[in-house]
Parts: C-alpha cells; structure tokens; sequence
C-alpha cells in the first residue's frame, strides 16, 4: 500500500487520511475487528447474572437487569462487512422498557497510557474520529458515549441506520475536551468508549457536545433490548486522532493477540485434541498441595486480580499416575507471572517437582484478568 506524507498528514493509497501523521498504532481500540475471543472461543455469552461481564477481548457488557440480551462473535452467521473476518453479534432476549435509571452497552476502556497524547482535559486537546461498521435489525437514530476515568465527563454521540440488516460504516468525529479531569500516562481508564443498546432518561444527555455528568447515551436513542430477537451487529471500530477517518488499521493476529494479552490471558490445554496435553510444571506445595507456576507472555497492566478455572486439570504424582488437582486459587502473581495452588487427594514430599495437564476428555484452562 503507498502512503504520502505531507506536515502533519498521511494520505493513503484508497484515499483516507491520517491526520495525526502516526503510523503504528493509530488505532487506539484492541480488537476492533472482533478476531480475538480467549473467554469464549465463539461461544454465546448471556446477561444472566452480575453487572458486567467480557465478551469478545476487550469489549465489556454493562447492564442494569439480566437476561436481555446475548452476545456471540458472529452470531447469527452473517456475512461481516468486506475486509472483515469477524463482528460482534448483540442479540435482544425480550422486548423490554427501560426504566429511568436502566443501562445496558457495549463498551471498551483505553488504559492512559494510550490516550495521554490527546491531551484531553487541558487546552490542547486534539480532535479524535471514532469509526466502526455497523448493522442491526432496526433502523433510526443510534448512540453512545466517550467518558473519562470518573464518569464526570461525557461525550454523548449520534448516528443513523438507515437500512435494516445492511452494514453501513458510521464516522463521528469529536473534538477533544478542554474540561474536566482527564488521567494521563497510567495503567489506569483513560477514556472509554460506549455503544449505547438501551439508556434511561437519567443516564441520556445531549447529543454530539461535551457536558459534566455520566451520560451514557443522546437523549432518544434507539433501544435494542427494547424489541425482541433485535439484532445490533459492530465490527471495524477504530478511534484514532484526527478530524478524518483513515482505512482501518489491521495488526497481524498475533500482534492483536499479545495486546489483548495484557489485560486477559488464558492458558490453555486442550486434552480432547491433543493427548494429556501438557499445562505447565510446578512443585508439590505441601501435604496434599500442589503450586503451578506460570509466565506470562506478555508484561500485565497489573497484577492479576483473580483467575478463572475451566476443565479438569491433572497432576502427576512419583507413580506417574494422574490426579485431579482440585480447587485452584491464585497464590502470588505480578505483571510478568503467577503460581496458583489447588490440593490432591495424594500427599507428597514438598519440594518435589511436577507436571500438570489435561486429561484426554478436558479443555483445561487458567484464565487471569488485569482488566480495566
């Protein structure tokens, strides 16, 4: 693909713009073509417990009641707009009326680290164009939201589906705030992104302006869990600095996974295709305890809060005979690894060494969270 480069702009081959002049990571939203799932591998996620759940990497669901809607990479098989792989599919459960106070959206968190050059919060705060290819089952005025870590400031944004069922490629372009409390190079929320799928009127503001408060959606925007079996399918989601959309920016697989890695990694055996695969080595803890230890592949925003375990996992004991290592907890981590701990039901001498795996019917898996 050529580019030219001309002061503080690149024009590339198709005709888009960059006008923040940088190449490399314009994109400031990870898994913006929907690619990489390590939660659920393609499988469908329901609102039915909790207020907030992850779906696809990177993207969190927040909701105010449960079971109105389900979300699945690719859900109901619909061909993804051209260029694309992948798509976040949104499905409604019910056809529900939002209370004053209700919520429900898709959203992603953007670590500081990757938002401090926009400035936002003081005088120089540059103009951002968030772009993203869209198609849903209803058609009118649709929205979302940009907010900083504190909720304090919103940016509630707008934009039409004309057609039903037709992928249109939306572009909004907002102008940095020069207001308000805005974090700057940290691990921490420096600015998230919101797609609204039902807002009450408390959490709805004016569309397309910067105020002070938490709003979560223009005023009068079309409510997804609102209708039945409505779908809202999102794809191609870009946020960029810049007054003009350029061509979205595709990473290599590997390369999108590693960024998704720094907030979620799953370690993964699967026994069912591969024979006792093997999960990673460690020691006998103590009496009828055994510790794994496992790095990570990439450095961690923090680190890991908490773990969540899928499958059986096995530990070889001096027979070489398997036993079920039950009710692992994380022990110790940081940013680059961590040992968890379970109990087996065979003692053996602390200190010695071991293997863990899946048995040959398990998908094992140890997935640990450094979420925003």
């Amino acid at each position: 693909m050529s580019v030219s480069y001309g002061g503080d702009s690149i024009t590339f081959a198709d005709g888009s713009v960059n006008s923040s002049g940088f190449i490399g990571h314009r994109n400031r939203i990870i898994n913006g073509a929907m690619v990489i799932d390590q939660r659920n591998a393609g499988a469908s996620v329901s609102t039915a417990s909790g207020v907030a759940a992850y779906t696809l990497d990177r993207f969190k669901i927040d909701y105010s009641q449960t079971s109105k809607f389900t979300l699945q990479q690719n859900a109901g098989s619909v061909t993804p707009p051209v260029g694309f792989g992948n798509y976040l599919g949104v499905t409604s459960s019910s056809a529900y009326s939002v209370l004053a106070g209700d919520y429900f959206q898709l959203s992603q968190a953007i670590e500081g680290f990757n938002t401090s050059d926009l400035s936002f919060g003081t005088a120089s705060a540059v103009t951002v164009t968030l772009s993203f290819w869209v198609r849903s089952s209803l058609t009118g005025s649709f929205g979302g939201t940009l907010q900083n870590s504190a909720v304090s400031r919103s940016y509630p944004f707008s934009y039409t589906i004309s057609v039903a069922n037709t992928w249109e490629q939306k572009t909004i372009t907002i102008a940095g705030d020069t207001s308000g409390t805005w974090i700057g190079a940290t691990n921490g929320v420096g600015l998230t992104v919101n797609f609204n799928l039902g807002m009450g009127s408390t959490r709805s503001g004016t569309a397309n302006a910067w105020a002070a408060g938490n709003f979560l959606a223009p005023t009068g925007a079309t409510s997804v869990v609102g209708t039945n079996g409505a779908t809202f399918y999102i794809t191609g989601v870009q946020l960029e600095r810049g007054s003009t959309a350029s061509s979205f920016e595709y990473r290599s697989y590997g390369a999108e996974l590693a960024l998704c890695q720094r907030y979620a990694y799953k370690r993964l055996a699967d026994g069912s295709a591969n024979d006792y695969a093997p999960f990673g080595i460690g020691r006998y803890y103590g009496t009828n305890a055994a510790q794994l230890f496992i790095p990570f592949p990439v450095t961690m925003r923090i680190s890991p809060s908490s773990i969540t375990v899928g499958g059986i996992i096995f530990v070889n004991d001096l027979g070489f005979s398997g036993q079920t290592w039950v009710s692992p907890v994380l022990n110790e981590s940081s940013c680059d690894g961590a040992t968890v701990t379970g109990s087996t039901t065979t003692g053996i001498t602390a200190g010695y060494a071991t293997t863990f795996y899946a048995n040959s019917t398990s998908v094992a898996s140890i997935l640990f969270n450094a979420e925003l």
